[in-house]
């Protein structure tokens, strides 16, 4: 069974693909529209479609982005809180080697 496509589902979506426009029968020979190639449009039409299946791809692209730079800014607070963590138990291993040494030389 041989099925053609229609306007609104085409075999296909490639252009290139596609049965060339004709001018219609029922115009007259010398009508004002001109019969004439559409590589042009074509071409625009396959740019155009290509820009718009690589979009989905930019916009992957943006989001790993954004999620690698806020990976590395949530890091750096880890590694901030961990610093500061680890002073405070510095100072407080230090007041206690100072009390230690205040204790022995007072007695």
């Amino acid at each position: 069974m041989n099925i053609r496509g229609t306007i609104d589902r085409p075999l296909t979506h490639d252009p290139k693909k596609q049965a060339p426009m004709t001018p219609s029968t029922s115009e007259p020979a010398g009508s004002a529209t001109p019969d004439f190639t559409t590589t042009g449009a074509n071409d625009s039409r396959q740019n155009r479609t290509r820009e718009m299946q690589l979009i989905p791809e930019a916009l992957a692209r943006a989001h790993m982005h954004e999620r690698l730079h806020q990976a590395e800014r949530e890091r750096r607070a880890v590694r901030l809180a961990t610093a500061r963590r680890m002073q405070r138990r510095a100072e407080r291993a230090s007041m206690r080697a100072r009390r230690a040494l205040a204790m022995a030389v007072m007695q």
